[in-house]
């Protein structure tokens, strides 16, 4: 049911790329996009993991209104080659003047597993690095979340430590582990960048 809401809204829009990783696309986030955020939020693996309450429809199509109108961010959603939406990702709290930041990822459940989400970590770090005067990301997530905790080993993110008992979920406390990646650790990994990927075209609307 999602995979085909998604689908339809890409194939609605036209939605084109405007940045690429190996097998996925980046496009702007849209204040439309929050009825399919809705329902991966909603997932329980999503809200377990990434700690995220179901919110109104409404209250999270205002929350991307101001994210989009924030200077200090910036929010993708994440296209296969086809054009449909599996994930949302942003850069957050982004500071310049330090050039640090922070990452964050959501793959819709039927999603995961796939390599979807190293993909799109290599293309949001070479963003970060290749475009961006970025020397820092950061990555925070439960030390139990072994799937994130693999894919961001894999992207080349280094664990510094572990907040302890920094999280409140379902009456229990977490650990919550820090990652980061260094623009000199981006720089000697060795793997094409995506500059080096073909961007995926753009999707061709579907005729009445």
């Amino acid at each position: 049911m999602a995979e085909n809401l998604g689908k339809d809204i890409a194939a609605d829009r036209g939605r084109e790329p405007c940045w690429r990783g190996r097998s996925v696309g980046f496009t702007p986030l849209e204040t439309d996009d929050a009825e399919l955020l809705q329902k991966w939020r909603s997932d329980p693996t999503a809200a377990h993991e990434i700690g995220l309450w179901p919110r109104a429809l409404s209250s999270l199509r205002d929350r991307i209104e101001r994210d989009i109108d924030d200077q200090n961010r910036d929010d993708f959603l994440v296209l296969l080659p086809d054009g449909t939406p599996i994930g949302h990702i942003a850069l957050i709290a982004q500071d310049l003047a330090d050039g640090t930041a922070e990452v964050y990822l959501m793959l819709a459940p039927q999603n995961r597993g796939r390599g979807h989400g190293r993909d799109a970590l290599d293309a949001l770090a070479d963003l970060a690095f290749g475009e961006l005067p970025l020397h820092r990301l950061e990555a925070v997530t439960h030390t139990e979340n072994a799937a994130a905790l693999t894919v961001l080993a894999a992207s080349g993110f280094v664990r510094e430590g572990v907040r302890r008992s920094a999280c409140l979920h379902r009456g229990r406390r977490y650990d919550l582990a820090l990652l980061s990646l260094l623009r000199a650790e981006w720089e000697a990994l060795e793997r094409p960048r995506s500059w080096d990927h073909e961007l995926p075209g753009p999707v061709t609307p579907r005729s009445p």
